[in-house]
């Protein structure tokens, strides 16, 4: 199991939206779901997500729109990880609690001083199963927020592949995606 990369999907059902389409990617081998999630950057969540048991690889590969267009906002584009994971071995709910856990899902297309649409929170799902078990999450952390959660929660759009260079780009900094390693994830750019 390797873990590659991580990028950019379309999740806005707006008018500027320029891959309306579902995602019909299928997942990377046999036994293997896709998910999709947004958590601001997707560095540090495309590592964390690289450490999970079960999970196979998070991806990308070269697509318009590049990271400096979406970057422009306004395009409707989220940064999100694609998971490619293995049910039987990590479950959706245990993918959806490390997304909860991974950011404040309560600010509006922000985290920390990432600002801008392309920050927001997000989760994109495949199945009707998951958009159920996502829809449940969210209320029951809504319990634990004082604020309300802003997390959008909408069907798999059509998913752009990030830029070589953003791929696995802090592990490639030294950082480990090793299965269960706890080390602190540090985010730099």
């Amino acid at each position: 199991m390797s873990a590659s990369s991580t990028a950019v999907v379309d999740a806005a059902a707006s008018s500027n939206n320029p891959a309306p389409a579902p995602d019909t990617d299928a997942p990377g081998g046999e036994g293997l779901a896709l998910a999709q999630f947004a958590v601001g950057c997707f560095w540090s969540a495309e590592l964390v997500y690289q450490r999970l048991p079960g999970v196979a690889r998070t991806e990308g590969h070269l697509h318009e729109p590049t990271y400096k267009v979406v970057c422009g906002d306004g395009t409707g584009h989220a940064e999100v990880v694609r998971v490619h994971y293995d049910p039987n071995e990590c479950s959706y709910a245990k993918l959806l609690d490390v997304f909860w856990a991974k950011h404040n899902p309560t600010t509006l297309n922000k985290q920390g001083n990432e600002v801008g649409t392309q920050y927001r929170s997000g989760i994109y799902y495949y199945t009707a199963e998951q958009e159920a078990q996502a829809r449940e999450s969210l209320v029951e952390q809504q319990k634990k927020w004082e604020d309300k959660i802003v997390t959008e929660i909408l069907p798999a759009k059509r998913f752009y592949h990030a830029e070589e260079y953003h791929q696995r780009y802090l592990e490639k900094g030294g950082q480990s995606a090793e299965k269960g390693c706890a080390d602190p994830i540090r985010c730099y750019g």
